[in-house]
This record gives C-alpha cells, sequence and structure tokens, in this order.
C-alpha cells in the first residue's frame, strides 16, 4: 500500500528530502514554481555534479491564470496546436516576467537572498535545468527520483503539492509515493515525452538573469543608482 503525505498527519517535504539524500537525479513535473520555495530542496541538489544523469531536471506546466485559459479557448475555439514559435516565445517572456514579479513580493530576507544565490549558481552549474511546457496547460505534480539501487531505482511520489513551500509541507495536500517499478517507469517515460517536446522550452538562463538583477544579486548596487531610485 502506497503511503499518502497530506502535509496534516504526514508532509511531503521530509519523505522527499530523504529519498533526496540517496538519489544521484530527479525529474519534476509541477504546476506552480516558487524560486523562494526552492531552498527547501536546494542543499539536497547542491551536491550533484550537474550535468546529463546528475541533475534536477524541472517542468513547469501552468502558464496562465484562469482567466487567461478561458479567453484562450474562446478566442482559439479550444484548439491547442494553435502554438507557433512567435507566440511560444511571446510565453517564455511572459513568464519570466512573472518570476521577475515574485521577488517584488514581501520584505527581502538574508536566508531568501542566500538561497536565491544558490539557485542561480545551480541553474549555471546545470545542477538544475527549468523548462516550461507550453502546449497546453499541464497541472500534473510529480516527483520521480533515481538512485543507484538495482531492486527499486526509481522512486515516485504523485498528487497535488506544486514546489513551493506551502505546497511540500503547510497546506492540505494529497500525495501518495510509487514504488512499484512498472509504474515508475511509466512515469519516466511520461515525463520525457512532454521533456522533450518541442513546446518545452528552457528558460533556466532567464530565471539567472532575472535573480541577478534583483535585490539578491551578488553584485553591489552603487550609491549613485540607489539615489536615482529614490529621486524619482
Amino acid at each position: 500500500m502506497p503511503r499518502i503525505f497530506d502535509n496534516i498527519e504526514a508532509s511531503l517535504l521530509p519523505a522527499l528530502r530523504d529519498t533526496l539524500a540517496v538519489a544521484e537525479r530527479a525529474d519534476f513535473c509541477v504546476g506552480y514554481f516558487n524560486l523562494r520555495g526552492w531552498r527547501s530542496l536546494s542543499d539536497d541538489v547542491d551536491r550533484w555534479p550537474g550535468g546529463t544523469g546528475h541533475a534536477c531536471r524541472l517542468l513547469i506546466g501552468m502558464h496562465m491564470t484562469p482567466g487567461e485559459e478561458l479567453r484562450r479557448v474562446l478566442q482559439a475555439g479550444g484548439d491547442d496546436d494553435a502554438l507557433d514559435n512567435q507566440t511560444a516565445i511571446r510565453e517564455k517572456r511572459r513568464m519570466a516576467e512573472e518570476f521577475r514579479e515574485q521577488l517584488t513580493y514581501g520584505a527581502p530576507t538574508n536566508p531568501d537572498e542566500s538561497a536565491l544565490r544558490q539557485l542561480s549558481a545551480q541553474l549555471r552549474a546545470n545542477q538544475l535545468v527549468v523548462k516550461v511546457y507550453l502546449r497546453h496547460l499541464l497541472h500534473a505534480k510529480l516527483y520521480l527520483l533515481y538512485r543507484q539501487d538495482p531492486v527499486n531505482p526509481v522512486i515516485g511520489y504523485l498528487g497535488s503539492s506544486n514546489l513551493t513551500l506551502a505546497g511540500l509541507a503547510h497546506q492540505g495536500e494529497l500525495n501518495v509515493d510509487v514504488l512499484d517499478g512498472d509504474a515508475c517507469a511509466k512515469l519516466a517515460n511520461w515525463f520525457e515525452d512532454r521533456w522533450r517536446d518541442r513546446w518545452c522550452l528552457d528558460i533556466s538562463q532567464e530565471l539567472v538573469a532575472i535573480i541577478d538583477e534583483s535585490w539578491a544579486s551578488e553584485k553591489r548596487t552603487p550609491p549613485y543608482h540607489v539615489y536615482l531610485r529614490i529621486d524619482e
């Protein structure tokens, strides 16, 4: 029987971290990703060298609000195949701006600053690769972790938790672990199909730029630039 993680009697985050501690790579698919929330898993990924077979691949599926989704369906007649290169590039840029806006919420803190710098470094080192799935809205939540184990090489977690601190540990959710080898293989194939989709675009470098241009940047802001902002 699978274990249930509802963040009430059992939280997903400790189980996920325990599995990450013995894993060598991971594939995550979520609807939403919070840049600050990455710090709950970043230390476990930081020990991986990065690159193919030694990194976390993160696929983000929700790229519009419910209202925007409804307008798109009404305008395009529900045709998901209406996507073209120009539209995909525009959607990718819009998602990047939404991530930039995330960093304007709340007051900056030292832990957040440290975590965002670590996130930027992991993106640069290919320890974390982030893509956005644009073919259609994808609300799936899947965490696959791979390890050197002849009996149980893949462990999955499937349910409702997004990659946010609230989704992993606080708000009520419903997730189960998947240990069956055949089921994990099918889930891995499902992830791979979407990761390699034509309309699945890498946004890693855009996230690096967003962090490095924010208050979390390691570059010191010249006092004159601060003066100009105050004087506006």
